[in-house]
């Protein structure tokens, strides 16, 4: 009996409760960290800290829950910190910019930016308003961090053994890693860039699988309060599809996508309120059509002297129409001027494909002015 006593502590130790297989336990890890990797992007960044996506009570309670078990982050502190990162983005007060702090260190100290940052509390009072603060969150999750991570540990290690220690050291590893390092760091230092968002962002690889979507990152900081982060037909955002799925459940209710406010009225022909709202919700869509436009002008004019001024031209009026949304301080009726005075001068150029930009621009409008 004693024998047999220690054998199936010995077991259980070895195995715990589950005797699963270094396969089965593989994909045990691969499944609860994706998990996480959706409660980040979902409910973490696209629901709190954007609101770019309404959840509802019952999913918002269990990702609050897993993210504590699995990562011990707060809520508000991790909102806070996104909000004052998009606030103060690749400046000295970017909490975790590859710019200012060096690739290396966002990348392997991501998570130790992110807890200095939590530490102040001025990041917390100014950027964290709106998070949930119910008895919960402030009797449980705020300030017991280490109780969630330490009790996923023990779980882990009652269902596997020892080896439980090792699937809950690649948990604690892989929101630090993935999303505080690689797409802080790298996604802010290489990749592709659809748009020309006034920052380094890039997208990592057009399929957003690993990291939840989160991979497409210069799309994020194009249109920062879209739940969908894909843009180009080729592009996949698995953390989209998961809202749509829990749409379909009446569990989520998306924000507008870019544009999907956005209305032509082919009788509009003057610049107004409504025209520069539609602009603003899709500039940098706008932008990029703009710049493909004048790259197929200039590669199809032949190389003479006037047709280089207009390839000169076509240049100048695409750098023009960025340098408009860039100046912050303008009123809307100085903005109307501006985008007036390019469509006058796009119009006036000579070239078809600025003539019909501008003519585009000035049917655009919102459907509420409709």
């Amino acid at each position: 009996m004693k024998g047999s006593a220690l054998d199936a502590i010995f077991e259980f130790v070895k195995y715990g409760l589950t005797g699963w297989s270094w396969l089965e336990i593989v994909a045990f890890t691969l499944a609860v960290t994706h998990i996480t990797i959706a409660g980040v992007t979902i409910y973490l960044h696209r629901c709190q800290a954007h609101r770019a996506v309404e959840l509802h009570p019952i999913v918002s309670h269990f990702f609050r829950f897993w993210l504590w078990l699995t990562t011990g982050m707060v809520t508000k502190e991790w909102a806070a910190i996104h909000r004052k990162h998009h606030a103060k983005c690749e400046t000295e007060e970017d909490p975790h910019s590859p710019q200012t702090r060096g690739l290396s260190t966002v990348l392997w100290q991501g998570a130790d930016l992110y807890r200095d940052a939590a530490k102040d509390n001025s990041i917390l009072d100014r950027y964290g308003h709106g998070c949930p603060d119910d008895w919960v969150e402030r009797h449980v999750y705020t300030g017991r961090s280490a109780l969630g991570v330490t009790l996923m540990f023990i779980i882990n290690v009652a269902l596997f053994g020892v080896v439980g220690a090792a699937v809950w050291a690649v948990q604690m590893m892989w929101i630090p890693f993935f999303a505080a390092g690689v797409i802080n760091g790298i996604a802010h230092f290489w990749g592709y860039r659809n748009f020309k968002s006034p920052d380094t962002s890039a997208n990592l690889i057009p399929w957003g699988i690993l990291i939840g979507g989160e991979e497409l990152h210069n799309n994020h900081h194009a249109h920062a309060t879209s739940p969908k982060l894909s843009s180009r037909w080729y592009e996949f955002d698995i953390g989209w599809m998961y809202i749509r799925i829990l749409q379909a459940f009446g569990l989520a209710k998306p924000r507008s996508l870019p544009m999907s406010d956005v209305a032509i009225n082919p009788d509009k022909f003057e610049i107004d309120a409504a025209t520069i709202q539609a602009i603003i919700s899709s500039k940098y869509e706008l932008m990029a059509r703009l710049s493909k436009r004048v790259q197929k002008f200039q590669a199809s004019v032949s190389n003479t002297s006037a047709i280089s001024d207009l390839a000169r031209t076509a240049g100048q009026l695409r750098m023009d129409f960025e340098a408009i949304w860039s100046q912050r301080a303008l009123s809307v009726d100085q903005t109307i001027a501006a985008v007036q005075q390019w469509c006058q001068q796009a119009e006036a150029s000579g070239i078809s494909a600025c003539e019909e930009f501008a003519r585009r621009l000035r049917m655009m409008t919102v459907k509420s002015a409709l």
